[in-house]
């Protein structure tokens, strides 16, 4: 491993890569790429890189994915949909000497389990914008539980992590926030300014890490996520009201788990919702 640690410490300066293959961030695909080494080696560490398998998703010209070997990361796949960083890509891919499987493809149709195996791993990754909650989403929806990951350490803009780690009765709190805190413990480890990027950004991004929870709750994904899209789709209304797309008799569903019709989405726990979930479920269950 310390051979493959000096190969990729050896690689050209990322700036030196991007121009050599004329690989610019491309808005259209989210891409905002990280250069400071130092900070990708941060990132590395929070995500307890050394000794595991590490999934990737947009690695782009690769800064993250070096860092990753650097941090003692055994194997790292690479989700990557930009061919034009293939190339770039490549060149860690030789000095990693087959450590580094790197996957042209749309991480949101990947089929994550098969592709890791059933020894599992974690997913540390600076996510394109434009797709990184529809693939939190998904990684905290599958049927079974635990998830094939043992950790989530991302990087989104600033705003989606609040809303991930957000508490009932502040405003960022909504559909994200329950379904990250039903399956995981959730936290923010560091903000990232605007001018570490390549371009940068016009907003602060934030790396979150989060943690399966053994325990959760078992209840539907399907149910929970009809349950508050119903709720916070009309945050504004009392639950008697914004409940009415998911339950024919709201104020009936909402007596039997203890919580008062006159309630707002935004004040009510994790729990809470977890046992809108349940009965949403057993009546769906009943009706088919």
């Amino acid at each position: 491993m310390s051979d493959v640690i000096e190969r990729v410490a050896a690689l050209p300066p990322l700036r030196d890569v991007l121009a050599k293959h004329e690989l610019w961030a491309q808005k259209s695909l989210g891409q905002n790429f990280l250069l400071d080494l130092n900070l990708t080696r941060r990132i590395a560490r929070e995500g307890s890189a050394s000794g595991e398998t590490i999934v990737e998703v947009g690695p782009g010209p690769g800064g993250l994915t070096r860092a990753l070997f650097l941090e003692g990361a055994t194997h790292v796949i690479a989700i990557e949909r930009d061919h034009r960083a293939l190339p770039a890509l490549e060149e860690i891919a030789a000095a990693a000497q087959g450590r580094l499987h790197v996957i042209e493809g749309d991480a949101l149709a990947t089929d994550y389990r098969e592709l890791v195996g059933s020894d599992g791993g974690r997913i540390i990754a600076n996510l394109p914008y434009n797709v990184a909650t529809p693939l939190l989403t998904g990684w905290l929806t599958p049927p079974d539980w635990p998830a094939w990951w043992r950790s989530l350490t991302l990087m989104f803009q600033k705003e989606v992590a609040e809303r991930i780690v957000a508490e009932p009765g502040s405003k960022a709190y909504g559909r994200l926030a329950v379904l990250a805190q039903w399956r995981c413990h959730a936290h923010i480890l560091f903000e990232v300014p605007p001018r570490a990027f390549l371009p940068p950004p016009k907003v602060t991004s934030a790396v979150v890490r989060l943690e399966p929870r053994p325990d959760a709750v078992k209840v539907a994904p399907s149910a929970l996520e009809a349950v508050t899209a119903s709720a916070f789709g009309q945050r504004r209304k009392m639950l008697r009201q914004s409940l009415k797309q998911a339950f024919r008799q709201p104020e009936a569903v909402l007596e039997a788990c203890g919580i008062a019709p006159t309630r707002r989405a935004e004040e009510i726990p994790v729990a809470g919702f977890l046992d809108l979930a349940r009965i949403y479920e057993e009546l769906e269950r009943s009706s088919s």
